[in-house]
């Protein structure tokens, strides 16, 4: 497993990984940021609300467009300018905020910050399949990578903004927000990693799957990515049932600031679930895991109905709820390289997070009106109902048959056999070392793409056994 980590990170450099995880702190920031400013500063929770609903709805709609801008511009200039925009909005909210503009004055900056979001997890988690050029191990290894960053990253953020807010303002919090964007997802923009989009010529990434023979592009909806957006939303619907769930029992327990300990360690189990399962044997195909994760998943969550006796039993059961998290997601995002397009493979991990957001908002608004009106505990039964529903559709469509991995496009024609990747990896691509040096036998950044697929493809360890081809 140790292995596998070090081959991720040496694929990818260190420094991308720590620019790709501080780019990520401030979407994770915003939200629970916007709510505590505008609550503080209107004096309303209600007011504080809609200006971050006006977030979610931003982000639901500006998440698919700006992947799919990335995946037609490239990264680099789409990323510059997301970074650019979502800075000066975070900057006008607090502005706004903090003179006491009427709400209008304040929706409109909030909804500009979801519209605009870098999205530095989705085009991550773009980028390393890209990089990992069909080779099923690394391309698990990145995959559990970035999920154990999000992990520490959707942790993380929250806590700060709540620090932050605590010692000093809700405004410094968001600024705070505002300073990482505009370093670090600029710095992730101009890594050299940066894939170069569809747009950069015939001989760039359209020579990868996503093209069609008469030169269109692949539709990005069908039934296998249908599914995993449905799996995605109820995966927010859990989570904000849980959310809004622990708030309120903490609260009746006469403990709320459990709750931010409580989401800390959701957090950290999901984390080193996260990083058991990238030593999963290969034999473990990805449906089988996504079965396998929902029946984890749906059994945790049972307990959280019988929780609301004390804290500790909060927490066992919160605990036990993460190590069915990182599990579940991870799989689903490694489904996606199989399911869609690799010249739309930005567009379609960001309608993933939309389908997550999206679905947390409304299930946010549902578990707050069980709980006002039933008990603290009623939105843990939104909570099993998400999991249980989870669990149906995996049973019912997670199989091998269905997710299969794509045909890969063969010299001079549209198709061949492989793991699901481009033969030759996408123009610009390029494996950087953390000293900055390109790892040998890797695609090389703003390479040229004429150039021999095989000089450039990634030399496999001579004990390694090859990726067979599909039969499907």
């Amino acid at each position: 497993m140790v292995r596998k980590f070090r081959s991720a990170a040496q694929l990818t450099g260190g420094a991308v990984l720590l620019w790709s995880f501080l780019g990520r702190l401030p979407y994770a920031m915003c939200s629970i940021g916007t709510l505590l400013l505008v609550t503080r500063n209107t004096d309303s929770v209600w007011c504080g609300s809609v200006v971050a609903g006006a977030l979610a709805v931003g982000l639901a709609f500006g998440g698919p467009t700006v992947g799919r801008l990335a995946d037609r511009r490239g990264q680099r200039t789409v990323g510059l300018v997301a970074a650019a925009v979502n800075t000066v909005a975070i900057v006008a909210l607090v502005t706004t905020s903090e003179n006491g503009l009427p709400l209008g004055w304040q929706i409109a900056p909030a909804a500009l910050i979801g519209f605009s979001v870098p999205l530095v997890g989705p085009l991550s988690r773009s980028r390393w399949v890209r990089l990992a050029d069909g080779d099923r191990e690394l391309t698990s290894s990145m995959l559990s990578l970035d999920g154990i960053v999000d992990e520490i990253s959707f942790t993380a953020g929250p806590a700060l903004v709540g620090v932050l807010a605590t010692v000093a303002s809700p405004a410094v919090g968001l600024l705070t927000a505002a300073a990482l964007v505009s370093v670090c997802a600029t710095l992730f923009a101009l890594h050299p990693t940066a894939t170069p989009g569809t747009a950069a010529g015939p001989q760039g990434a359209d020579a990868s799957r996503g093209a069609g023979r008469d030169g269109r592009t692949e539709p990005l909806l069908n039934a296998p990515y249908a599914l995993l957006l449905a799996g995605m939303a109820l995966l927010g619907a859990f989570f904000g049932s849980v959310q809004v769930g622990v708030t309120a029992t903490t609260e009746a327990l006469g403990q709320p600031g459990a709750a931010g300990l409580l989401y800390g360690l959701m957090g950290l189990t999901s984390t080193f679930a996260g990083i058991a399962t990238a030593a999963l044997p290969a034999r473990w195909e990805l449906p089988l895991r996504l079965r396998v994760a929902t029946v984890l998943l749906c059994s945790t969550s049972v307990l959280l109905l019988f929780s609301g006796g004390s804290v500790s039993a909060l927490a066992a059961a919160i605990g036990g709820v993460g190590v069915a998290v990182a599990p579940q997601m991870i799989t689903m995002f490694g489904l996606v390289e199989r399911t869609v397009p690799t010249s739309r493979l930005g567009e379609a991990m960001a309608a993933l997070v939309s389908a997550i957001i999206v679905a947390q908002s409304a299930s946010t608004f549902l578990s707050g009106w069980a709980a006002a009106h039933i008990g603290p505990t009623a939105p843990f039964r939104i909570t099993v109902a998400a999991a249980a529903a989870a669990l149906l559709l995996a049973a019912f469509t997670a199989t091998d048959h269905r997710y299969r991995r794509r045909d890969l496009p063969t010299a001079g024609t549209g198709g061949g056999a492989g793991g699901g990747m481009s033969a030759a990896p996408a123009a610009g691509a390029s494996a950087v070392t953390a000293g900055g040096a390109k790892a040998k036998n890797t695609p090389s950044a703003g390479g040229d793409s004429r150039q021999n697929p095989e000089a450039v493809r990634p030399r496999r360890e001579e004990n390694e056994e090859p990726v067979q081809p599909s039969r499907a």
